[in-house]
């Protein structure tokens, strides 16, 4: 039988890579509105996408646990795998004193164990990648979330995502609301931890 191949893929959590287009009206579009528009009349502002995933809490604590998660996972993948190729290198050490009704059966048993093994990365890899999608969604619903209320206080018409694989090549560091994203994203965050540990404790005491 051929040796047992392991390839986990995927553990480590990509970060997000979307371009907000954040369009805030007061009021219906009108003549007035698309004048403004097209005579230049409008507010953008960029993040650092970079910057703003380094400096995250959230993404911070997160990407700790899934990669701690991955390697657990890899780690038991690999002493799985392990475990039936030893069990495949005694079966052709001692094949040779077997019926051939024995090593007929030996293959099957093995042959049904390397499936199972499959089987089993399969369903890591997708709850692996199941996980991440999850990450991704939250981060783009907590940034975005942010950014429709600060860009609405702010008067921004426009908010770029800026990174190497985006479009903006160039930004003045004027428009660059990185770090009031961070600082927001984070109280944001500690206000939303705070609040499920009071609600913990509360249910502990109960």
């Amino acid at each position: 039988m051929k040796n047992v191949p392991v390839a986990l893929s995927g553990l480590s959590l990509v970060g997000v890579a979307v371009l907000f287009y954040l369009h805030f009206s007061k009021s219906p579009a009108t003549t007035t509105a698309s004048s403004a528009v097209l005579s230049g009349d409008i507010k953008i502002a960029y993040i650092n996408a970079d910057t703003v995933l380094k400096y995250y809490d959230y993404y911070k604590e997160v990407r700790a646990i899934f990669e701690a998660k991955g390697k657990k996972m890899d780690q038991d993948l690999q002493n799985r795998a392990q475990a039936l190729q030893n069990e495949i290198g005694a079966y052709q050490r001692n094949v040779s004193t077997m019926t051939i009704g024995q090593a007929k059966a030996v293959e099957e048993d093995l042959g049904k164990k390397q499936q199972n093994l499959q089987m089993h990365q399969q369903r890591v890899e997708q709850e692996l990648m199941n996980d991440q999608a999850k990450v991704t969604n939250e981060l783009y619903t907590n940034l975005t979330t942010f950014l429709k209320t600060y860009g609405a206080e702010k008067g921004f018409q426009v908010v770029l995502k800026f990174d190497r694989s985006s479009d903006v090549l160039y930004g003045n560091a004027g428009i660059d609301i990185s770090q009031d994203v961070i600082k927001g994203l984070n109280a944001a965050y500690q206000e939303k931890k705070a609040g499920t540990t009071k609600v913990d404790s509360t249910a502990t005491k109960k």
